[in-house]
């Protein structure tokens, strides 16, 4: 019996070792715009996966059964309004419902904005969100993903991210020899932080920017300024009663989407709150279905 049982439970962790996805790092060669690490300035990890003070940035791949997988891959943005990583709910959950219906799935854990280890905070998660498309897309033949279906997704202020990444992408911040398209194929965003004007989110706008940014500065990471129409097709989710980021974000996003002729899908739920990950508990609505239901009619789901 003692013989059954040390076997069954080698088993369950010979397969939790084997199911538990390896980082990889961003930028193998040493970081781009850092500084020297201040010996208090410590990567840390609470019992939630709340990351904060990330010096070294990763994607971690979450890749679906062969059998199910169409091609599609999309990068992940976590939020946490610049200051921290909601890297769970907003991120590994996320990436193993995309696994579900055939998506590739990439975790970024992107470095947050700080004058203690960057030279310029502005660019410094920009440079590694375009670092990650750069990434999949290099090696889409090593994952079994299309080049011409990477998506980026993100939420709160990962929405802000995913968003920079979908408007500022012809300016490219990190080396690119192989002139690698750094502009993403698709933009998902769950209740992101878009303006740096009026309606925006403070600490994310301080965080990234600073407390006394100039007006060319938040015209810039006004994402809702930026839409050409080469900004990539665009589905956002965002609550009404949102008091932490205001729904005029998405609004004002979706406006400028439409003005430049984007194909946009936007949903709004009355209620929900801020930062509720894959689940509205108001609701039995599920967002992630729309999502999927999108995703499949733009073609991104076919193999």
């Amino acid at each position: 019996m003692k013989f059954i049982l040390y076997t069954l439970i080698l088993i369950l962790a010979t397969s939790l070792t084997f199911a538990q996805e390896k980082p990889l790092l961003l930028y193998p060669g040493g970081v781009p715009n850092s500084k020297p690490t201040p010996a208090t300035y410590k990567e840390q990890t609470n019992s939630t996966f709340w990351i904060t003070k990330v010096t070294i940035p990763t994607l971690t791949p979450y890749l679906p059964a062969k059998e199910n997988a169409n091609g599609a891959a999309v990068v992940i943005c976590p939020g946490g309004g610049y200051s921290g990583l909601a890297s769970e709910h907003e991120g590994f959950t996320v990436a193993k419902a995309f696994n579900k219906i055939g998506v590739a799935a990439f975790v970024l854990k992107y470095r947050l904005p700080s004058d203690s280890i960057m030279i310029d905070k502005t660019i410094g998660p920009l440079q590694d969100a375009q670092r990650a498309i750069q990434m999949v897309r290099q090696d889409a033949a090593k994952w079994g993903i299309n080049p011409n279906k990477i998506g980026i997704m993100g939420f709160s202020a990962g929405g802000h991210l995913a968003s920079t990444e979908g408007t500022h992408f012809d300016k490219v911040l990190i080396d690119n020899k192989a002139n690698i398209s750094v502009r993403p194929d698709f933009i998902v965003l769950l209740y992101p932080v878009v303006t740096m004007g009026e309606k925006t989110h403070q600490g994310s706008k301080e965080a990234l920017l600073g407390k006394n940014p100039s007006q060319q500065m938040i015209d810039l990471y006004s994402n809702e300024k930026q839409v050409t129409a080469n900004t990539p097709p665009t589905f956002i989710v965002h609550a009404e009663d949102d008091t932490v980021v205001p729904v005029e974000n998405s609004l004002q996003l979706y406006q400028s989407l439409l003005n430049a002729k984007v194909k946009t899908e936007m949903h709004l739920f009355p209620e929900g709150g801020h930062g509720f990950g894959m689940k509205n508990a108001t609701t039995k609505a599920l967002w992630f279905d729309w999502m999927a239901a999108w995703m499949d009619a733009n073609g991104w789901l076919m193999k």
